[in-house]
């Protein structure tokens, strides 16, 4: 792994936006270099404090989903990779900061929804079933308990909201009235088709996708393009499944190969002798925290390519 990169810093290309992960650069009008940097968030709080190698593993776990996913794999959807070398499209002097960190990537129009597929009961959606017994208007069978796995995969859609924004969950009716009836039935089903097909590769690296979020766009012949990251402990609940059942009677979530750590860690952090308010800043993350984040993230992605 190269040295932690909170933040790059090309000249070669203009800046389109830095996310709460990615920095964006166009390349071109017609492509997009997304550098993943070690940034972390929380509770929609980016840390100070970078995960060493933390993007380098997701982009080496994108990359492998996409291959699976993709034209040249199950051909489940086509994707936004255009196949060429990003250290092509920047100078020699700026190599390092982008080497294995980064997507060259077709530029679409966004769709402003994001497609959650749930296969089992957790974070928001076990808090609305206990509410209402449904999760975004989809009803389910009374007696579940939090970490139960559902009769089958179902589709949450959420409204996409402005950074720093909590994304708010919506029903598959309402994406209707976003793009239309054709179009949502078709992120709707085809996000279904791309977690069993994730799902059921996962399981055989005994790891359960919980539920995820896929992005998708349109490219300028108007065809649906899977975009962004796609099935990554940032986008995705990975649980062991060895630890699932015990879990599962205890009524908790298994311990994830994700930020779940850091966020528990939060959760108890003070700032001034108070609770953190989940506002910036955010808390100092000692160096235990930092590395244990980093080791789940190593772990997931050794273990699901392995």
């Amino acid at each position: 792994m190269t040295s932690a990169l909170h933040t790059s810093a090309l000249t070669s290309l203009p800046l389109l936006a830095r996310g709460k992960v990615r920095d964006n650069y166009a390349v071109g009008d017609d492509r997009i270099l997304m550098v993943a940097s070690d940034r972390i968030s929380a509770f929609d709080v980016i840390m100070g404090e970078p995960i060493p190698g933390k993007g380098e593993l997701l982009t080496q776990m994108a990359l492998f989903w996409f291959e699976r996913l993709g034209p040249r794999g199950l051909n489940v959807c086509p994707h936004h990779l255009t196949g060429e070398d990003p250290l092509s499209v920047v100078s020699p002097a700026e190599a390092e900061q982008i080497r294995g960190r980064a997507m060259l990537v077709k530029r679409l129009k966004p769709i402003p929804v994001e497609a959650v597929v749930r296969g089992y009961l957790a974070g928001s959606g076990w808090k609305e079933y206990q509410e209402g017994q449904a999760v975004c208007g989809v009803p389910l069978p009374p007696g579940l308990k939090n970490a139960s796995r559902l009769p089958e995969p179902i589709y949450t859609p959420a409204a996409k909201a402005e950074a720093g924004e909590h994304d708010e969950n919506i029903t598959f009716e309402k994406t209707v009235q976003i793009v239309g009836a054709e179009m949502a039935g078709r992120i709707r089903d085809i996000s279904i088709a791309i977690y069993q097909a994730a799902s059921e590769f996962a399981a055989t690296k005994g790891i359960i996708i919980a539920d995820t979020k896929f992005e998708f766009g349109l490219d300028q012949d108007g065809t649906l393009v899977l975009m962004d990251e796609v099935l990554t402990p940032d986008s995705s609940r990975y649980w062991p499944a060895e630890t699932y059942q015990q879990s599962l009677e205890a009524g908790t979530n298994p311990p994830s190969y994700d930020k779940q750590f850091l966020r528990d860690w939060l959760e108890q952090a003070r700032v001034n002798g108070k609770p953190w308010d989940k506002t910036p800043p955010a808390p100092r993350l000692p160096r235990e925290v930092v590395d244990k984040t980093a080791a789940k993230y190593r772990e997931a992605l050794q273990r699901l390519t392995a």
